[in-house]
């Protein structure tokens, strides 16, 4: 059974973050320079909260806030899940549909390893079938 750990192979454990005092603005600035549709929220190395395009829409533009005014902190989700290395893709994907969740970080040793986006794991998928796939027809054709 393929786990969360071969996706990061592929993907890498590249992981970005903004602390708690960041305003709004200056973490959708990161968001747009990395091409990422969510940060995760950290301090001293302890997850606090992530913060998603989602959060952005519904917790400041229909509360009337101010990005450039409003710290992350106050918007971030905190009560996040999370999945660890050794969990199965097939976990992973019932807790993104159950919690209609698109991001979840990766924590091994208490640590923050990776994220994994429902993106990730659907290329992951469609990447793992064409290799089943071609290995079939290499064995059938011999």
């Amino acid at each position: 059974m393929k786990k969360i750990r071969n996706i990061l192979e592929n993907k890498g454990h590249q992981v970005y973050s903004v602390t708690p005092e960041t305003s709004v603005y200056d973490a959708l600035q990161v968001m747009m320079e990395k091409n990422i549709s969510s940060l995760l929220i950290m301090e001293n190395e302890a997850l606090r909260g992530i913060f998603t395009e989602r959060d952005y829409a519904r917790k400041l533009v229909l509360m009337g806030k101010s990005s450039k005014d409003t710290p992350i902190g106050e918007i971030m989700t905190a009560n996040l899940y999370t999945i660890a290395l050794n969990d199965s893709i097939d976990h992973c994907m019932e807790l993104m549909s159950n919690h209609k969740i698109r991001h979840l970080p990766v924590i091994d040793n208490n640590r923050v390893t990776g994220m994994v986006s429902i993106g990730d794991v659907v290329k992951f998928i469609i990447e793992d079938q064409k290799r089943t796939i071609q290995q079939l027809e290499s064995y059938i054709a011999s």
